[in-house]
């Protein structure tokens, strides 16, 4: 393992997904490096569209990544530190490398400003995201083996991604996209206009409850089934204790613009250890 890519990996993790940075640090300390090299590549490829000008620069990027997976690469992946540590993860666990074609390839969806047309295609993107996050988890901890997370990963990334979106929202809408249900919010009332101009309304805070609602009832499910797994996979789902305050402070907002509340590092770090040990067995 080379120390320094992985720990430019985590680094990146630190600032970029914070949230995910401290999950990983109730892992198993054999396997942390790693599953933080699949999340700082997550994270890179999340933030491409504010890193370039337009959706070309971005699918350039997006191929460079492709290209990478693919061994299709130049002599320079090995350079990019997040590309060495997640290379080098894949080859360690035998990862799959057609899982993170398809977040790629989900991820074009960033670049764009098409509207997230429903529920439906919401739940598809997540699940070849934040999804296949929690999935590659498993397995890493797995030793690379083949894992049946059951609905765990499925259920747990919608949620996850749906309330990130939500959360979001104010900085998503500045920049004229809907990633939420676009027809959910249409259902409301809910127009582009009001969203881009980030006017709050009681059809938008209906639509918010209603995909508040919508994912407590995914937790709800990923709680479930993450407590019929074995103790040892588990470790790689503890981001779910964290997920049910963010979704009830996101919903409490009165602004739903403004940046919801969110709990300390510190009390963060609290509620994942707590979870873990209980957890262990």
């Amino acid at each position: 393992m080379t120390a320094t890519s992985f720990d430019h990996a985590a680094d990146l993790l630190r600032t970029a997904d914070p949230d995910r940075y401290l999950s990983t640090l109730v892992l198993p300390a054999k396997a942390r490096p790693y599953i933080a090299a699949l999340y700082a590549f997550n994270a890179d490829v999340a933030g491409i569209r504010d890193r370039v000008s337009g959706p070309a620069p971005g699918e350039v990027r997006l191929q460079w990544w492709s290209d990478a997976l693919a061994g299709e690469g130049h002599g320079e992946v090995r350079q990019n530190p997040v590309a060495d540590a997640l290379l080098q993860t894949i080859e360690k666990f035998n990862l799959p490398t057609g899982t993170f074609l398809r977040l790629i390839g989900a991820r074009r969806f960033d670049l764009y400003d098409d509207p997230m047309p429903d529920v439906r295609t919401f739940e598809g993107y997540a699940g070849e995201t934040a999804s296949t996050l929690l999935q590659l988890s498993a397995m890493v901890l797995n030793e690379g083996n083949s894992v049946e997370t059951g609905d765990a990963a499925g259920h747990l990334g919608v949620a996850q991604a749906l309330i990130g979106h939500m959360r979001a929202l104010g900085y998503v809408s500045a920049q004229g996209r809907i990633m939420l249900p676009w027809s959910l919010l249409q259902a409301n009332g809910v127009q582009e206009t009001e969203l881009f101009r980030g006017q709050n309304s009681e059809g938008l805070h209906a639509a918010l409850s209603q995909l508040g609602e919508i994912a407590s009832e995914h937790l709800v499910k990923a709680r479930d089934a993450i407590a019929l797994l074995p103790a040892s996979l588990r470790p790689a789902f503890a981001i779910v204790t964290l997920l049910e305050k963010q979704l009830a402070q996101v919903i409490e907002n009165t602004n739903a613009f403004a940046v919801a509340s969110d709990s300390a590092a510190w009390q963060k770090i609290a509620k994942l250890t707590y979870w873990s040990l209980r957890n262990r067995s």
